[in-house]
Order: C-alpha cells, then structure tokens, then sequence
C-alpha cells in the first residue's frame, strides 16, 4: 500500500461543529487589515465566521539541494548537501509547522475561532539540469515528485516548465504521485497528447477543483500561461487564451453549487498579468500567481540575504465588480512558503486580509528561524542528488584556457566567448549527425541567449560535466532547419537583436556567421506566439557566412541559395519568438547539453583555447552607427 502523504498525517479535516456560534460571539478586535472597498450589509458583517490559510509556493524548479544567501543557487553545500536556504526537506517542515498554526490554539486578533488551510504550488515544480537529471538515471525514483509530493500540496497548477522536457516527461512526472496530487488548469487541454489524456480521464488533471478544509469547500481554479507554446515544448498541447471568460464560467458555476470561497492559482509569467486579469474577473476571492519569480514582502518580513522586496505582500486590484481582490506571490527555488491570511464573513465574502499574519515565510537553515530539515526527504531525495552532482562535478571534459562568459545580461545582450562556444557546438553537431538523419549540414549554428542559463563566467581551467549542465539544462534537441530562405534568416538575425540594446532571452549567440547591425535603426516586431513576423526590422547592415558568401549588404538581402541552419528545437518551433514558421526540421537526437559536451570533448579534444575563444568575442557579432 502507498503510503499516504504528509499532510495526510499530520492534518486532520475534521469540521468544528462550535465554530460558527463562536465566531458570532466574536465581536471585539475587528479585522486585521480590511482589503480597501471591503463592505458591511449586516451586523455581523465586519465580525469574520471563517479564517483560510492560504500557504503557497511556486517555481520550485528542481532546487533540490537549497540555494545560498546571496541571491544565486551557488555557495557553500552545508548540512548533507544542502545549501543554507531553502530546499525541499526544509519546506516541508515549514509548511507543516504553518499548517498547525494556522487551525490549533487561540486565533489571532481579528481571526474567527473556525479556521481553515490550504497548501498549494502554482507550478514549475521541476527544471532541467543536473539536479533534475539525477531522477532521469536508470532505476532512479522522481526526485522532484517525491519531494512534492512529501511536502504535501492540496493541489498544483500547470506552468511552463512542466513541458521542457515534452508531454511525456510531463506525464510520467504526473504518475510518479500515483494519484495523491492533482493538477489543475482550467484553459489547458491535453486531448492531442496521449500519455497526458489518460490523466485527464482519471482526473489527475483537472480544470477546477475543490479543496476542503475544516468543514468547508474551497473553489479552485487553475490557469497556464498562452505564452505556452513559444515559452517550452507542449507539442499538441492547446492552450485557451480565453482566461478570464473560463475563469468566469467556472466561479459561477462554484455559486451555484453553494461553493462561496474561490482561489485563482495562476502561471501567467508576470504578476502584472494578473493584476492586468483580475478587472475582467467575477466571483474570484484571491489570486495566487507564479511564474514571474517577484519577491512581494512587507518592512520586516525576513528575506534570505540578497533577496530585496519589489512590492508590498498582498498586492490589490479591483474586478468587474469593484471588489478589492488580493493578488499574490512569492519568488521560486524553495525559498519562501507565501501565507495570505483572508477573513470570511457569513456570505462568503472576503471582508479582509490579516496583514500581520500574511507575507512570506522564509525557508532557513542558519539563523534564529532555522529548522531542521525533514528526515524522510533528506535522506530520500536531497543526499542521491548531492552524490549525483558530485560525480558529475568530478568529472572532468575539457580544460579552457580563457575564461568563459555565461553572465545572464551579457548572453541575453552582446557576443561572448561562451556564447560562440555553445553555437558552435550546436553547429559541429548538427554536421556530425547531417549523414545519419539525412539532412544539409548547417552552415549556420544559433543559440538563444536565455537558453544559456550558468549565470557566472566559468574560470579558467578545468571544466567539468557539471558545468556543462549549468551552461545548457533545458532538454532541448539540436534541430535542422535544411532550407531557410535568406531574407528569413536576416529576420531571424533582426529577432535576435530587436530588444538591443536591451537584454533579451530572444538575443542569439551564432557561429559560422558575422553580422552587424545598427540599434538606433527600426526593430522588428513579432507575435511571440506564432513566431510572425508583424514589422521587419531594419537594424542588421552586414550578414557574411564563413565561407565568404554575402548574405546582407548595406541592409539589403543578396539574392542567393537558402541556408542550412542549426538551433534548439524550442527555437525551431518558434520559441522566443524566433520567426522560422512552419518551417521543417529535424531533430537529431542530441540535447545541446550533450552537443556541448560533445563539442568540447571531441570537436575540440578537450581543449579550449584563447585564440579560438577570446575573451568578448572574436567579432561575430558588431554594432554600426
């Protein structure tokens, strides 16, 4: 028998039968922190009858082993392998802790003595890279999922990442749970993926859900980002942009069945997005979003050192009816259980939100909030990850005789050495592979600068199979695209520099080519969805292939034979906006973490030079003007 999960254990769902009449006798201390435009009809009105918890996390994205305190997942590995905040066992025990807080002793000033929780995850639950690869070896668990599910979610939402690795990954993710989370987007439909269909007829996918908690029912309604299919790899995954019209449909259908308290838990890449949301909406008490990764806190809530709050904890705004509806969220990595505290009337109706109980709760390992992390997990999921990473980081697959610049903004903005060296590897292994899957050898290798993810500049010497991962995490295949007609490979280039001198995911790093464009001429604009290309830029002057052919001069396309190019299979299929169309490729069988690999183990037999990777660059990419 599978044994149940945590929360399961520890938290019973028992109704209080006294709490109504209690909560009506509790008419002194008013409500904590009343949302503005909340409203009085009765005298019991401003007195709260119910109390929800509501605890939440998001983009956990295989954080597994914690983060350090200085703002990035690097730093001193203390304690088993963990770093000194965040991480899954550490969660678990602050989840739990704020789950017998929030329904055993005395309420807090301005709570009803009848009070409620509810644990959920607005999505990005895993992410590609070397602490996920761990649970990909053979006859290794899920490592993600059984953290996940240990820390004992109500249920999840659908976000981006859950399709990095395609529906199946996605699916077999699903499964690892065997029926204990469910996961729920209301504008996401599976139909056209198999492995994924089958959960939505066992009803491990849903488009709505309710939770229960102390005697009462919580709608839940789930939404995914449209941005979907240019942000990861869904294949026949549809996504319904109609947010709020579903949103809709579903609270009053949570009306009609007597179900008066609705949560929207949101993945829609930005918290502006759902504040943009919440005025077309109806019938929604709160928003949980995720995605965006901002950090909402208040003056002293606890931050782990180098995180800075963007914004107040709750942020407001009004829906279709002029109800005030908290909006919230919280950074990802396992670092912070968000708490928003909503005080319920005898309708249903929020009627505020306790400020000094709400904010993020910060998830420690060092300092006077520190806990201890959860035996199971540790032993289970965090110390195989550790011993993973380790072998991965003793092995050695080349040695660089120049450092090599991965730094987010400067990937996401101007040419790098390490940048050229990952286009080049897509390039060579594209070439290698040309004869086995029967298509052109590339020309022409590109790179998405926001698929570069280290973050840092890896030194000088030697470099290992863990660097690697840290450079290239996503699964994405090396694709080759045989026939790109030049005046769409010029575009492609324009899409590549059309936020410059802005950073940009859609910046590419490229090999075997050099272009020059003008920032201050006109940028091109695309529908990020479809990859169509709505104005052509005008900014790339100069564009001449290795061998010598020009491709653009003084702005204008030469006339002259397609180019055969190699990218990512997300860039293939239009992610990042990149404006290849419907365009055939073929992937051919190598993620580019392992095209890296390769690159600098064979193609370069295990040595990087400074002459062929100066540092800034050897002049591939040139500005004018």
């Amino acid at each position: 028998m599978k044994a149940l999960p945590r929360r399961h254990k520890r938290v019973a769902r028992a109704a209080t039968a006294t709490a109504l009449a209690s909560a009506l006798l509790a008419t002194s201390g008013g409500v904590a922190g009343a949302a503005p435009g909340a409203k009085a009809f009765w005298f019991f009105d401003d007195v709260p009858v119910f109390t929800l918890n509501v605890l939440f996390a998001n983009d956990m994205e295989s954080a597994l082993l914690g983060v350090s305190g200085d703002g990035t997942d690097e730093g001193e590995i203390v304690d088993g392998g963990q770093r000194p905040y965040g991480s899954p066992s550490r969660m678990a025990t602050v989840m739990d802790d704020l789950r017998k807080d929030a329904v055993t002793g005395w309420p807090k000033p301005g709570q009803s003595p009848w009070r409620g929780e509810v644990a959920l995850s607005g999505g990005d639950n895993f992410l590609a890279g070397p602490e996920f690869s761990a649970g990909q070896e053979e006859d290794a668990p899920f490592y993600d999922a059984r953290a996940v599910e240990e820390i004992g979610f109500d249920a999840t939402t659908i976000g981006n990442h859950e399709f990095d690795f395609g529906p199946d990954v996605f699916a077999d993710f699903i499964s690892a749970f065997d029926g204990s989370l469910e996961f729920v987007s209301t504008n996401v439909d599976v139909s056209g993926e198999p492995t994924l269909d089958a959960h939505a007829k066992d009803g491990t996918i849903l488009k709505s859900k309710v939770l229960r908690s102390r005697g009462q029912r919580i709608g839940m309604i789930g939404l995914t980002t449209p941005e979907l299919p240019s942000l990861s790899s869904p294949r026949d995954v549809e996504v319904d942009p109609r947010m709020a019209e579903l949103t809709n449909a579903l609270s009053a259908d949570f009306a009609d069945r007597g179900i008066d308290k609705v949560l929207l838990v949101s993945h829609l890449q930005d918290i502006d997005n759902e504040l943009d949301l919440v005025p077309q909406l109806k019938g929604v008490d709160a928003v949980v979003g995720a995605g965006g990764g901002e950090i909402l806190a208040d003056d002293g809530d606890r931050l782990i050192p180098g995180d800075e709050a963007e914004r107040g904890f709750p942020l407001y705004a009004d829906d279709a009816n002029g109800n005030s509806v908290p909006v919230v969220t919280t950074t990802g990595d396992y670092k912070y259980v968000g708490k928003l505290v909503l005080n319920f009337d005898r309708r249903g109706e929020v009627i505020g939100v306790d400020d000094a109980e709400s904010g993020p709760v910060r998830v420690s390992g060092v300092g006077p909030d520190a806990v201890h992390g959860d035996k199971k997990i540790r032993s289970e999921v965090e110390q195989p990850v550790a011993q993973h990473l380790e072998e991965l980081a003793d092995t050695t697959v080349a040695t660089s005789e120049v450092p090599l610049n991965g730094v987010r903004n400067d990937v996401r903005s101007r040419e790098t050495n390490l940048g050229n060296l990952v286009a080049d590897g897509l390039r060579w292994t594209g070439e290698q592979k040309a004869g086995e899957y029967g298509v052109a050898a590339p020309q022409v290798g590109i790179q998405n600068g926001g698929g570069i993810r280290n973050d840092s500049t890896l030194p000088a010497g030697e470099i290992s199979a863990l660097d690697t991962y840290d450079v290239a995490p996503f699964s994405n295949f090396v694709a080759v695209v045989p026939e790109v007609p030049r005046d769409v490979f010029r575009q492609l280039l324009e899409r590549g520099v059309a936020a410059s001198p802005d950073a940009a995911g859609a910046f590419m790093q490229v090999s075997g080519v050099k272009f020059a464009y003008d920032p201050s001429a006109k940028a091109q604009v695309v529908d990020e969805n479809s990859g169509e290309v709505l104005e052509p830029g005008e900014r790339v002057q100069e564009v001449t292939l290795d061998d010598g052919t020009v491709v653009v001069s003084g702005g204008q396309v030469v006339e002259g034979a397609p180019i055969s190019v190699a990218t990512n299979d997300f860039s293939a299929r239009g992610g990042d906006g990149y404006p290849f169309g419907d365009r055939d490729f073929t992937s051919v069988g190598t993620t580019y973490q392992q095209a890296v690999e390769g690159y600098v183990t064979e193609g370069l037999n295990g040595s990087i030079t400074a002459e062929q990777y100066p540092e800034g660059g050897n002049g591939r990419i040139t500005t004018t003007g």
